[in-house]
């Protein structure tokens, strides 16, 4: 039997996009990356807050076991599929090859690790529901 672990990229804990910054203190990531690329754009307009907030009530954090994944990590997982037609296997490709995608999803750095499992979808498509997703909406 293979007991090999599957890496996936750091998760870290999900930072508002309005946390304030000051100049001069941006990561390299930030300061390189093209402002007029669809995927910064988008992820400048979108009320990331909320989304988030709707997420952490249909999966809220938990006392034990391994930390929830950061939501805009998840969510922009999601978007990025259905923008882009993907199957989830692809999602994640995508995602580990794009810096674009990656800054999308609030990462500090780019990382060739992917940010999950793809098979992690079909979880979070049932740990959210419908209900969750015409509220994102």
């Amino acid at each position: 039997m293979n007991n090999r672990r599957k890496s996936r990229a750091s998760n870290v804990e999900y930072v508002s996009h309005n946390q304030l910054t000051i100049d001069g203190f941006e990561s390299p990531f930030e300061k390189k990356l093209n402002p007029n690329n669809r995927w910064v754009l988008l992820s400048n307009l979108l009320p990331w807050d909320e989304f988030c907030s709707i997420y952490q009530k249909f999966v809220p954090k938990r006392d034990t076991g391994r930390r929830p994944l950061n939501p805009r990590i998840v969510l922009g997982a999601l978007i990025i599929k259905h923008i882009c037609n993907l199957d989830d296997r692809e999602t994640i490709d995508q995602i580990s090859e794009n810096i674009y995608m990656q800054y999308f999803l609030g990462y500090s750095s780019f990382s060739d690790l992917p940010p999950f499992d793809a098979s992690l979808f079909v979880e979070i498509r049932k740990r959210l529901g419908i209900e969750a997703i015409e509220q994102i909406k």
